[in-house]
């Protein structure tokens, strides 16, 4: 097991250490315009698995909500969802029965329309928001807003569904099992998985995993006070534009 930072593992000299044959996977549930540290994940694997096919929490998540920074401090930006009462329901299932398209992009909107990018970005992200009203589930709705940032931020990643995969099991097994049916050389987490990764059965597998670190993020310009690290990473592209993986971790494309 190694740590990741700058997007490669810390053990290994500058740039980019895989062969042509290694394949690093990563699995995480669906986020909405989430942190920059979730993009940066995406960006430092060949393969990113939106593993929605599970329960969704009983309260709202990062699933659903997200920060925005605001001259009034920091702003949720909350999808509203539907589900029954005390039912189980998994992220994928979850149906969005209000309209907020347009209350959330004018809340952004609002925020930023004193940052240095926003003539630039605003109207692309603004296109993203009048696009999304063709979704009907917050799973798509996530997966609209990852893909397009993603690739907004110089990433060719891979998205794959996790449901639309064989792999079964529960926890450790299923996402081994995942790993393995992609093919994976390695396995880039999340440290919240260190609390129940059973790590010795990717061993097993000859899959090596890999812990995403998400200290020592330089500090950039922001508006409306002193620096926040949370929020979305939307705040970032509106602050420093296309330099936005000068302050990210995941390695830069090879020119």
């Amino acid at each position: 097991m190694v740590s990741i930072e700058h997007g490669i593992p810390a053990t290994k000299a500058d740039g980019d250490p895989r062969r042509v044959s290694d394949k690093r996977i990563a699995i995480l549930q669906s986020a909405y315009i989430p942190w920059k540290g979730y993009f940066d994940i995406i960006g430092s694997v060949d393969i990113f698995v939106v593993y929605d096919d599970v329960q969704y929490p009983q309260k709202s998540h990062w699933h659903n909500r997200n920060l925005i920074k605001t001259q009034h401090g920091p702003k949720w930006l909350t999808v509203p969802v539907s589900k029954a009462d005390g039912s189980f329901q998994n992220i994928d299932a979850l149906q969005l029965p209000l309209p907020f398209l347009d209350k959330h992009w004018q809340s952004i909107a609002n925020a930023y329309a004193r940052a240095p990018y926003y003539k630039t970005f605003g109207p692309k992200l603004e296109a993203l928001y009048k696009a999304a009203a063709a979704f009907t589930h917050l799973s798509e709705l996530n997966r609209h807003f990852l893909t397009t940032l993603a690739s907004h931020l110089g990433f060719d990643t891979q998205f794959v569904l996790s449901r639309e995969l064989a792999a079964g099991g529960a926890k450790t097994d299923r996402l081994l099992g995942i790993c393995r049916e992609l093919g994976a050389t390695s396995y880039l987490s999340g440290p919240a998985a260190r609390a129940y990764l059973e790590t010795d059965k990717f061993d097993a597998a000859n899959v090596q995993v890999e812990w995403m670190d998400y200290s020592g993020y330089p500090t950039y310009p922001q508006l409306h006070g002193s620096f926040d690290p949370a929020v979305s990473v939307i705040d970032l592209l509106f602050n420093v534009g296309d330099n936005a993986r000068d302050f990210m971790k995941a390695p830069l494309p090879r020119t």
